[in-house]
């Protein structure tokens, strides 16, 4: 606890720190808590409220730490503590020190973070190997865009958790999220690749089910440390802003996902033109239904928790994780239909399309771009409970002055300088 007179720093960050003074609520310089405070308010609920508003206002809130509050040392362990405060100030702005860099480094960190990055290194070599039998997901853009987002999600994910701090916590939830709503694709994966025979099941759907296990345990693994927050009832109006608006986008989304998005079109030179849609979620096998079903279900469950989740900007890390998914199937949708479609997808052989002058386009349905404004109502509702202000912690609790022979405290009701 920083100690000097009768103030009490309860936070500090890269160039400020807050506190209660003699009779009010302050902020000073970082290190200053000595001097006279910059700003000042009533020693009351909303004067802390308001107080705590303006520091997060100045100040970055990646850098704000809380003060470890000891019981009052007295007199000559007051002398002690500015001793040790003078041996031990916080770095300059902008640079961190080895501490700080493995403030995570526990040996729960470390084994969640080295599973999501074996897991993203199985993600990886799952994309060369045959996926569906023989046919790798690197060729075709349609089929390995989604998995790198998947595995960009991951990494970020091992990456923050690595930091530590509420970094981590952020991180692991991001990797929930993500493992949540994937777990179907997966299955849907293996309904589509078992439908075709055992055969079918390649070593790159292997290597990248190995590797979503991976991940998903990494992200267990890092929630288990606790600290990460957790759902509860919505306070107030941008709480039940979040939930509305989440818990909307997700059902729209959820019910978007299922008709069909692809449309093609054939046309014959005399003019004769007919339209296919393909995509419809039930006319796959059992397997594929599941598997879809599941991704709709967990992708509105994800959401539900976490516009309850509380700290807000926890429950946003575990949103991001769930509207990943959506946001790769939707590119990847549009990447397909600017390739080129082979006739072979109909029964037909190129041959016999060139030899009736046969010509396919392809689009997308207006279910796609239903879905696609449901899932921007997700970033939209992630981006509010990005930028939602985190609540005030509990004010620092008073204690009895002590001001040394011959020191003053400053007095509260005179104008801060400047």
């Amino acid at each position: 606890m920083t100690v000097h007179e009768d103030v009490i720093i309860s936070h500090r960050g890269a160039r400020y720190e807050i506190g209660r003074g003699p009779g009010c609520y302050a902020i000073w310089p970082a290190g200053a808590g000595h001097l006279q405070p910059i700003e000042w308010w009533p020693e009351t609920e909303a004067g802390w409220q308001d107080a705590w508003a303006r520091f997060t206002d100045i100040e970055s809130r990646r850098s704000i730490t809380e003060v470890p509050q000891t019981a009052d040392p007295g007199p000559a362990g007051q002398a002690a503590a500015a001793g040790l405060a003078a041996t031990t100030s916080a770095p300059p702005p902008g640079r961190t020190g080895p501490r700080a860099v493995l403030a995570g480094s526990g040996p729960r960190t470390m084994i969640a973070a080295g599973l999501l990055t074996l897991g993203v290194m199985l993600g990886i070599a799952g994309l060369f190997p045959g996926y569906f039998g023989s046919s790798s997901l690197t060729s075709s853009a349609t089929e390995y865009v989604p998995h790198l987002f998947y595995l960009a999600a991951w990494a970020a994910a091992a990456v923050l958790i690595v930091l530590g701090g509420t970094r981590q916590r952020a991180g692991a939830l991001l990797a929930a999220g993500t493992s949540a709503v994937t777990l179907g694709l997966f299955i849907a994966d293996v309904g589509t690749a078992a439908s075709g025979g055992a055969s079918q099941v390649g070593a790159g759907l292997i290597l990248s089910l190995i590797g979503w296990a991976a991940c998903s345990a990494g992200a267990v693994a890092a929630l288990v440390r606790g600290g990460a927050g957790a759902p509860g009832r919505p306070h107030g109006s941008d709480a039940i802003v979040h939930l509305v608006l989440g818990l909307a986008a997700a059902i729209g989304a959820a019910v978007a996902f299922a008709p069909s998005w692809d449309r093609f079109t054939l046309r014959t030179p005399s003019g004769v033109s007919q339209s296919i849609t393909e995509g419809y979620a039930f006319a796959n096998p059992g397997s594929v239904i599941a598997g879809d079903v599941i991704v709709m279900v967990a992708l509105v469950a994800v959401v539900l928790v976490a516009t309850l989740w509380r700290p807000v900007r926890f429950g946003a890390a575990l949103l991001a994780g769930a509207a990943v998914p959506m946001v790769a199937q939707a590119i990847s949708a549009i990447v397909q239909i600017r390739g080129t479609v082979s006739p072979l997808q109909f029964g037909i052989t190129p041959s016999q399309a060139a030899r009736i002058g046969l010509t396919i386009s392809a689009g997308l349905t207006p279910a796609f771009w239903i879905f696609c404004a449901f899932v921007l109502g997700l970033l939209l509702t992630w981006s509010l409970m990005l930028v939602t202000p985190a609540p005030a912690p509990p004010a620092p609790r008073a204690r009895p002055a002590y001001s040394p022979a011959g020191a003053a405290p400053f007095d509260a009701t005179t104008p801060a300088a400047g």
